[in-house]
């Protein structure tokens, strides 16, 4: 088929300008790339992690649980009720829980984030479908024995016959030997496996009265008619098909990967976002570039369609280009996070990439929608370029005012700052909400009145930072003026990135300055014992330090989970006196609690209608109720949590095995030496291996450790839709020096020297980033403090800025400008005076 006239010239014009194709591109690649590579990570993590699971619950065709994840489990009465049913051909109970496996050497072996999970082990003869085969030794036999999977082997360094220890943390260390080592048949990454026998992993995981739930074999009927006739027989428990058990796994982990994969995403809108701005720059200035050329097209015949229809054919070819290039940097970015993250030994199982239909569909339509609708505006100038009009000289130079935009961005930016400030007052998501709305409004207002605003801001800034430059300094300002749209369409998109990044310094910041104070203020005690996050301190360390002569106290923070009212609440137990390992500033009553007292905070009091006196119902997992008695209000801290219980209520609430610590602070007794007290605490609780005696300034250094590291996958996660900026400079800058391509000769014919040039295109650029960078740095401030001031409610009361990082953002942004400059510098300076000046 015969291609257009029209689109062979927007084809020709392409192919004549390649260095500003391949800038455009880019732009278009790294945005996609990172849709792309969004889709094919989180796709890849979900068919590994698929085929994990699709064994689960293999040869049952009925699962008999309880509904509550609190509950402390099937009573074991029931097993035998269960087996008396009809159909029924076989029950197998199970049991497990978290282990800490110690390596040959005595460690704890680090999994990277993966589970390390103990689990009952049924024989052949007593198992509903045959057991994960056995590659080396045999299976545990009696009391003792353990088998481990091959990846725990690899990791522990053991071997069959080899003696070791388990940390089991409600029960503490267990001595073991492996006599077998078993194969899963897929990859699961760190994950280790610990399998006893189930009699040993009833004592373990359980209280002895309860297992975790009941698999069931039928016989001559279906598991949905199965199903329902232990429904029937047993209507207070929950029971699912082994397909339904499959699904629910894998709906659990398609969930829990969803929020990967918007997360990933949202941070892919943000580069499209900012290469949004850069492709409507670059289509505007070729539109202004090519004003002659237009005409002259309108002059012998093209019509306004013709001529619209030119320019965003351009733009789908370029959309096109780069979404297909974006989808392979996505595969190849997918890749590499997959190898950056096993590099850190997170623990993840690997698989083949998946790239499926969606992820390149999406992709290409992204691409190509967010570039056409780019140069729309851009292609809708062009259409109106009036022949005649347009091959005058000075029309080039003319532009639409600025006069209703910044009506409009004014008053945008008036509603936005009275949403945040009205926002920022309260908490809770309403108030975060508002604080949403007030950051849309002012980003829009900003978007509006940039132009305005670029006129007298980099006016200004030109005035301090060119002029040692001297006449060299007043050219580049007056050429970073001459066009405010294009600076501040230009300088937007690193304002936009830079705000981002302000935002989540600010946040990060106030969350250190927040943990700081509540350690600071709130926390007496003279240490801190620690353990992982997800399991906590095992319950014999407390217990173990509190022996010590030095120690007048140590005092566990339990969390746990109960019913009031119907609704789902968490709240805190310690078992020990508060007075020497916290301060509590009590409002009413008393801050001693024992037997069924409770205490409550004061915003809690108010909430429910608690006052000293009230009588609370806690419900618990097994729909037992406890009755506790209201006997103090305290003043609001994250430390003590909504409301407070005693031991005794919190052991007869939660199930055995949700019983190790959370932390356990210790208090020095009288006279202790403090130094002396670290080493007898470390002594006391190495045989625990997993726990850390920290004083309070390590404890706030760790807490700073986690919130740095989450920083950091922000700040490298908004890297690209920085780079993305500084491309959209060099874009701009060498657009600018082919526009100014006469102005540049003239300049050289009168004897300015090409270190000159170079000179002016760096300061010009070096205003136009910092421009950016302090607008975005205002921006990501206001809003840092709007977001975090609808948060004191959450534990994050105290605001503070990162002066040191904004600093180094501002004067990195003026290395940026020179960096972004260095290409287009170096090409206006190689202008020939003659050609150029000869131009037309």
């Amino acid at each position: 088929m015969a291609v257009s006239p029209m689109r062979r010239v927007s084809l020709r014009n392409l192919a004549a300008h390649k260095v500003r194709l391949a800038l455009t591109v880019l732009s278009v690649v790294l945005g996609t790339a990172f849709v792309a590579g969004s889709f094919v990570f989180t796709d890849t993590l979900a068919r590994t992690f698929d085929s994990i699971f699709e064994d689960t619950a293999e040869g049952v065709d009925v699962r008999f649980s309880t509904e509550e994840l609190t509950s402390r489990g099937v009573p074991i009465a029931e097993i035998d009720k269960i087996a008396a049913i009809d159909g029924v051909r076989a029950v197998a109970p199970f049991a497990s829980g978290s282990v800490v496996l110690l390596n040959s050497e005595g460690a704890a072996v680090q999994t990277g984030g993966a589970p390390t999970v103990g689990v009952s082990y049924l024989p052949p003869d007593q198992a509903l479908a045959e057991p994960d085969p056995i590659v080396a030794g045999t299976a545990p036999a009696e009391p003792g024995q353990v088998a481990i999977n091959t990846s725990a082997a690899e990791r522990a360094g053991l071997s069959v016959g080899d003696a070791t220890e388990i940390l089991v943390p409600t029960r503490g260390m267990v001595d073991v030997t492996v006599t077998g080592i078993y194969d899963t048949g897929n990859d699961t990454g760190g994950f280790i496996g610990v399998a006893f026998v189930d009699s040993q992993a009833r004592e373990l995981f359980t209280d002895g009265k309860h297992v975790e739930y009941v698999d069931v074999a039928g016989s001559g009927v279906s598991p949905s008619e199965l199903k329902e006739t232990i429904s029937a027989a047993l209507p207070d428990y929950q029971v699912q098909t082994g397909d339904e058990v499959r699904e629910e796994t894998k709906s659990q982990i398609s969930q829990a990967l969803s929020f990967v994969n918007y997360f990933l995403l949202a941070f892919g809108a943000i580069a499209l976002l900012v290469g949004t701005f850069i492709i409507y720059n670059t289509f505007s200035m070729l539109v202004a570039q090519r004003l002659k050329e237009l005409a002259l097209l309108r002059a012998v015949g093209a019509s306004r369609q013709q001529i619209g229809r030119s320019v965003v054919f351009e733009a789908l070819v370029v959309g096109v280009i780069g979404s297909a290039l974006g989808i392979v940097a996505g595969i190849g970015l997918a890749y590499g996070l997959r190898g950056l993250l096993n590099a850190f030994d997170l623990g993840l199982p690997e698989g083949s990439l998946q790239v499926g239909p969606r992820t390149i569909i999406i992709a290409l339509v992204v691409g190509v929608l967010v570039t056409t609708v780019s140069a729309y505006a851009p292609a809708r100038r062009a259409s109106k370029v009036p022949p005649v009009a347009a091959m005058r000289e000075e029309f080039a130079s003319t532009g639409d005012s600025l006069r209703t935009r910044t009506f409009f961005g004014i008053g945008l930016g008036a509603v936005g700052v009275v949403a945040l400030v009205v926002g920022s007052q309260g908490t809770g998501k309403g108030a975060a909400a508002l604080v949403g709305v007030a950051a849309f409004a002012l980003i829009l207002a900003v978007l509006l009145g940039a132009p305005a605003l670029s006129r007298p801001i980099v006016g200004a800034l030109g005035s301090v930072l060119a002029k040692p430059f001297g006449s060299i300094g007043k050219l580049a300002r007056t050429n970073a003026v001459r066009n405010p749209r294009r600076t501040a369409a230009t300088a937007f998109a690193l304002t936009l990135g830079l705000m981002l990044v302000s935002v989540i310094g600010v946040f990060g910041s106030s969350a250190k300055a927040s943990v700081n104070a509540l350690v600071d203020v709130g926390v007496t005690a003279d240490y801190i014992l620690t353990g992982p996050d997800m399991m906590g301190v095992p319950t014999g360390a407390a217990p173990a330090v509190e022996k010590l002569d030095d120690v007048s106290s140590a005092v566990s923070l339990h969390r746990l989970s109960v019913k009031i009212d119907g609704e789902d609440q968490n709240g805190a137990s310690y078992d020990g006196p508060l007075d020497g390992v916290l301060d509590v500033t009590m409002v009413d009553g008393t801050a001693d609690i024992s037997g069924t007292d409770m205490l409550v905070s004061e915003t809690t009091a108010d909430e429910k209608g608690w006052q000293v006196g009230s009588t609370v119902d806690l419900v618990d997992g097994d729909e037992q109720t406890v009755t506790t008695t209201v006997t103090g209000i305290y003043e609001d801290t994250p430390l003590m949590g909504t409301w407070l219980v005693s031991d005794e209520v919190y052991r007869a609430t939660m199930p055995a095995f949700s019983m190790p610590d959370m932390l356990v602070f210790v208090d020095a007794a009288e006279g202790a030496d403090i130094a002396q007290l670290r080493s007898e605490l470390e002594q006391a609780t190495e045989q625990f291996v997993v726990v850390q005696v920290l004083d309070p300034e390590q404890f706030k250094g760790v807490q700073a450790q986690q919130i740095d590291m989450l920083l950091a996958i922000l700040y490298g996660l908004l890297a690209l839709a920085v780079v993305i900026a500084v491309l959209g400079i060099v874009n701009t800058l060498a657009l600018s020096v082919v526009e100014r391509r006469r102005e540049i000769g003239m300049l050289r014919a009168v004897g300015m020297q090409r270190a000159q040039m170079r000179r002016t295109i760096y300061l010009e650029s070096v205003l136009i980033a910092v421009f950016g960078a302090a607008v975005g740095v205002l921006l990501g401030v206001a809003f840092g403090w709007g977001f975090v001031s609808t948060l004191a409610d959450q534990g994050i009361d105290r605001v503070a800025v990162p002066w040191g990082q904004i600093v180094a953002m501002l004067v990195g942004s003026g290395v940026v400008g020179v960096l972004a400059a260095l290409w287009p510098a170096n090409r206006a300076a190689r202008t020939r005076p003659l050609e150029a000046i000869a131009d037309l």
